[in-house]
């Protein structure tokens, strides 16, 4: 396989810095939540509808994003939605109340994910050309850009800065960012015969198995992020900087998974590597269920972000190869994704409400054993390192 061309690995680290970016908005974000509800002076009930709003809108903007690349092309479709995406994120800390905060976060969450399902096309195009794996690191960049953005916001909150001030700010300095990062994307464009794809559409049929990848991974994505402080505090008895630390080892080794995982993708392909990361997620799942002790529960947390991490990157790939229409498979994807994230708190809450949290856990550990099973979905991304293996191997011989 010959080396990329140098406007190809331009075009590899731009897509990086976008998806860093987008990563950086969305931790940027996190870390006012408690402020922009003290501000409001919000119920919790109050505050739970105004982030439900995000994945909802994003859920029925994503399909949009086909027919704005389709229309000005893939670098100019990214520059614009990335730059509506990150001006969106004042619009929260500038509302005055909560029918206000509800519009703001429904157009926080319908530019986040339209831009989410450009970028993700976008890398789609460039692994391709490439023939090598590189999604799951342009995911990491996504969370590492959220980690970095969100120790800015905790420094932020710790000095007691006006949401609305930091949150502007952040906006103007990320937009400056994300339009600088977009310039070595490369710009494809449609077959000037290709019909436009329509403004809105289920999922397609080519979308649903490989989003059911996606669906389990977010699940417990969301499962962990949210109440993983909670089952350290209540169940293991742990203090509340324990408690804080099952996410800190969560997310952590989720990035540093992510970051990893285009070398094992490439070594081991996409279907194995989300078998083998769905065992180890089990693993982790029943090390949390099991859990007596704070530290066990840390590990378990642990194992349970190694698990999850590739799962989704390997989803958007996939689907940016089944069909003759790559962006509306990984917007059918990423709305089943959203979906996903947009339920499990809730589900978590009710299951842990009737039973315990220990069950909540146990229905999340089935979840991620289920990708052992359901991993064959992404049989449509191995041709990628199945040619590159051939032709290193076998020279092309036999029409290879």
């Amino acid at each position: 396989m010959p080396k990329p061309a140098h406007p190809l690995r331009r075009a590899r680290l731009s897509v990086a810095l976008v998806f860093a970016v987008h990563g950086a908005v969305a931790g940027s974000f996190a870390t006012r939540i408690p402020a922009i509800k003290d501000h409001l002076h919000l119920s919790a009930g109050q505050l739970g509808l105004a982030l439900v709003m995000p994945a909802l809108a994003a859920s029925l903007a994503m399909p949009l994003a086909g027919r704005v690349t389709h229309r000005l092309g893939t670098r100019a479709a990214i520059r614009l939605l990335l730059a509506l995406w990150c001006l969106a994120l004042a619009l929260p800390a500038l509302a005055p109340g909560l029918p206000w905060l509800c519009l703001a976060m429904a157009a926080f969450g319908a530019t986040a994910g339209m831009a989410d399902v450009a970028m993700n096309a976008e890398g789609v195009e460039v692994e391709q050309r490439m023939g090598r794996s590189i999604m799951s690191g342009l995911h990491g960049m996504w969370s590492c850009g959220g980690l970095v953005a969100s120790g800015f916001g905790a420094l932020a909150a710790r000095q007691h800065l006006d949401p609305r001030l930091h949150l502007t700010l952040a906006a103007g300095v990320l937009l400056a960012c994300g339009q600088l990062a977009c310039a070595g994307l490369l710009d494809v464009r449609p077959e000037p015969e290709a019909e436009a794809p329509p403004r809105f559409s289920l999922p397609p049929r080519s979308a649903l198995l490989i989003g059911l990848v996606g669906f389990c991974a977010v699940f417990a994505e969301g499962a962990g992020a949210d109440w993983s402080g909670v089952y350290l505090r209540d169940l293991t008895g742990a203090a509340a900087g324990t408690a804080a630390a099952a996410y800190a080892a969560f997310a952590f080794t989720m990035t540093a998974a992510r970051l990893a995982g285009d070398a094992v993708v490439r070594r081991l392909g996409p279907v194995p590597t989300v078998r083998l990361s769905g065992a180890v997620a089990t693993l982790g799942g029943v090390l949390v269920v099991l859990a007596r002790s704070p530290a066990l529960a840390i590990a378990g947390f642990g194992l349970l972000g190694i698990g999850i991490a590739v799962a989704v990157p390997l989803a958007f790939a996939a689907a940016g190869h089944a069909g003759p229409n790559p962006s509306q498979a990984i917007a059918g994807v990423a709305t089943i994704t959203y979906t996903s994230g947009l339920v499990a708190p809730a589900i978590i809450g009710t299951i842990a409400q009737g039973s315990s949290l220990r069950v909540s856990f146990a229905v999340v550990t089935a979840l991620v054993a289920a990708l052992v099973l359901i991993a064959g979905a992404l049989r449509s991304a191995a041709p990628l390192r199945a040619e590159q293996a051939a032709r290193e191997a076998a020279g092309d011989r036999a029409g290879v």
